[in-house]
């Protein structure tokens, strides 16, 4: 058992970024320390540094690569109840604060497992406005500049277009936002990033160094205003674009989503659509396949096939080779064939078997072809609007893809009693064509520029239409609405607000549909289940917990002896969001997870995601040592305050003995690794 005291640095790129190299490359890392040039050997670089490269280049560059890689020790999340809902139960969550900030804190405990991304930032306009990234302000400073405009020290800024630094502010906002939000995406996942004319270019570059070249999925243009913007005298502008990134291609893949036009589609004798043409050969002449090298391959066979009985018969066998045995009882031969030549089938015999027994294959006189029972289609890189007959499911239905603003506004008034209180939010629509372009309906999609959170909207539709069990985070600034806005004088004062009320209706309309569907079965028809609607409110917060940094040393941060808490946490401060900020310090264990108090132990002791123990007792017994050795099943980790064992070494010594003793006795044949950390 281990004792490590648990570190303020949440967000320590550089020295992970060292390991990760010195992992690949221990030559390039010596004390510590990067030896670039011995890292440019490594990767068969042996020119002389400053030989001219391609590469973006803005004003601002450096320091936007600084702020990406700078820590966040004196943040946290603080959890917010009364704006949550079902918080016991669900695993989604809604974030409040800047979005950089949050990125960071994500980043520990959410490293690697995001599967999607979706953004749809300041597209730039001279209109909208860009994050003016500091971390150097004071508790006071950042106050007011939470969510407002300041004259002296902005969060938020106009960027217009007759600044000399217009296209460079973006880029500097936009770097360390997507820098972070690739550390957060799986091996196999995907960023998507709407955007317009405007940067459309400067984001593909900035990509381009960030994701890799090579990791480059495509780029969607969406038909999202048919009628045309008049805000050009040379084009009308009718679409906006989608950028999209993958963090590894080689791992990724898209799944066929768009419901194909039931014109395409034809009824075959067991009354199962099946593409009318374009049939696959699978047993035959044909010259794309491979020509036979090794007898044994498992795509090396003869197919005999009785039409009368419905059988097949599979044998290895050479050019000229004929089973008579089987002809003479009414079975005719398929092999495959290209100018004389023995060529491997399709498929497998294993899988050609399947195909048979699924009812999946054509014969025709010479060829064995595969039905095409796939009712769904690529996505193609130009969305447009329109609405046709298509097989959706097996089933013939009305079908319409939806992409306009002016459909996405309405949604918006018909949640929200007619007001509009967004303007141009993204299409529902839209999101589930991206949504769907997975094939798990189970992962988790951050937005951290959610507006008014059409992304989560989309997941919890999705997950009523299809059963999942697909998760959000949604990630906003409370950047103040207009006074004269709709939203305003509908009362909501911010952008936070009208996001997590627009969750709250959405999932409400979506449980009453289902409810309403439900009451209305027929017999031998299933019930509808009612996704998760619920969801997690956190808001960037200064830390709870004292770090002892000298330079964050104060008067009012020395201990009361009336307060023993003030030894180590910040006054004010709950055991809730004490357990959280540590939770965030801890590898893959999401904010999603379940928390309970261990009533039986103590008050304050309390167990997260069933597998860590956080116990913020001021004192120590030997009884509750023993209750929490017993626990079954054994947390994995122990999170002790150092100040509950009184600086007694021998006491914390003595404690931990006994705890290890009792653990290593409870856990039988299990032998787990446990971990103790401490505050």
């Amino acid at each position: 058992m281990e004792n490590n005291k648990i570190k303020k640095e949440i967000n320590d790129i550089v020295n992970d970024n060292l390991k990760a190299l010195e992992q690949l490359f221990p030559s390039a890392v010596k004390d510590g320390q990067l030896d670039i040039k011995a890292l440019k050997e490594e990767l068969g670089d042996f020119e002389e540094v400053g030989i001219e490269k391609y590469e973006l280049n803005w004003a601002g560059k450096q320091n936007a690569k600084k702020i990406a890689q700078q820590g966040i020790g004196n943040k946290t999340l603080k959890f917010v109840a009364k704006d949550s809902k079902n918080a016991n139960t669900t695993e989604n969550i809604y974030i409040e604060g800047d979005n950089l900030e949050v990125l960071k804190l994500l980043r520990q405990n959410h490293y690697n497992s995001i599967k999607m991304i979706y953004i749809d930032p300041p597209y730039n306009t001279g209109n909208d406005f860009v994050y003016n990234d500091t971390f150097k302000m004071d508790k006071e400073e950042s106050d007011k500049a939470e969510g407002i405009i300041s004259e002296n020290n902005e969060k938020l800024q106009k960027n217009q277009k007759s600044t000399n630094r217009y296209h460079a502010n973006w880029l500097n906002m936009m770097y360390p936002r997507l820098k972070l939000a690739r550390d957060l995406l799986t091996d196999d996942g995907v960023i998507f990033i709407s955007i317009d004319d405007n940067e459309q270019a400067n984001l593909k570059r900035l990509c381009d160094e960030i994701f890799g070249e090579e990791n480059f999925v495509g780029s969607l243009t969406v038909e999202n205003n048919p009628k045309g913007r008049k805000n050009s005298d040379f084009i009308s502008v009718s679409s906006e674009y989608c950028v999209i990134y993958s963090k590894n291609k080689e791992e990724s893949y898209f799944i066929e989503n768009i419901p194909k036009p039931s014109d395409d589609m034809t009824l075959d004798e067991n009354g199962r659509y099946v593409h009318n043409s374009g049939k696959r050969v699978l047993v035959g002449e044909n010259k794309y396949n491979a020509k036979v090298i090794k007898k044994e391959s498992e795509k090396n066979y003869s197919v005999y096939y009785n039409e009368k009985n419905n059988t097949i018969e599979c044998r290895k066998e050479d050019f000229n080779e004929i089973n008579y045995e089987l002809i003479k009882k009414g079975f005719r031969k398929y092999f495959s064939y290209n100018e004389e030549n023995l060529i491997e089938n399709t498929y497998t015999e294993g899988k050609f078997r399947e195909l048979f027994v699924n009812g999946a294959l054509y014969f025709s006189e010479n060829k064995i072809y595969e039905k095409n029972y796939k009712d769904t289609i690529r996505i193609k890189n130009v969305l447009v609007n329109k609405k046709y007959s298509a097989i959706v499911s097996g089933t013939k239905r009305d079908y319409s893809l939806e992409l306009r603003t002016t459909g996405a506004n309405d949604l918006i008034k018909e949640l929200f009693e007619n007001i509009l209180v967004f303007e141009a939010t993204k299409n529902v629509g839209f999101l589930k064509i991206l949504i769907t372009l997975f094939e798990s309906n189970d992962f988790t999609i951050l937005d951290f520029f959610s507006g008014s959170a059409t992304t989560a909207h989309a997941v919890m539709q999705l997950n009523s239409e299809d059963n999942g069990n697909r998760k959000y985070i949604m990630v906003q600034l409370p950047e103040t609405t207009d006074e004269k806005s709709e939203a305003f004088k509908a009362g909501y004062k911010n952008i936070a607000e009208i996001g997590k009320e627009r969750i709250r209706r959405a999932g409400e309309k979506i449980k009453q549909e289902i409810e309403e569907y439900n009451s209305n079965l027929k017999l031998g028809e299933e019930p509808k289940k009612v996704p998760d609607i619920g969801f997690k409110v956190f808001e960037v917060d200064d830390t709870n917990i004292k770090w002892y940094d000298l330079e964050n040393f104060n008067e009012e941060s020395q201990y009361s002896f009336d307060d023993p808490d003030s030894l180590d946490f910040v006054l004010g401060s709950n055991d809730i969001d004490i357990v959280y900020e540590i939770m965030l310090r801890q590898n893959d264990v999401p904010l999603s997870e379940s928390l309970e108090v261990l009533t039986d132990i103590g008050n304050r002791t309390y167990l997260y995601a069933s597998t860590y123990l956080i116990c913020l007792e001021t004192e120590i017994t030997e009884k509750m040592v023993e209750k929490l050795a017993s626990l079954e099943p054994l947390p994995i980790k122990f999170v002790f305050r150092d100040s509950a064992f009184k600086d007694n070494i021998s006491l914390k010594d003595e404690t931990f003995r006994k705890l290890r003793s009792l653990i290593e006795r409870n856990s039988g044949e299990s032998k787990v690794s446990y971990r103790v950390e401490f505050i």
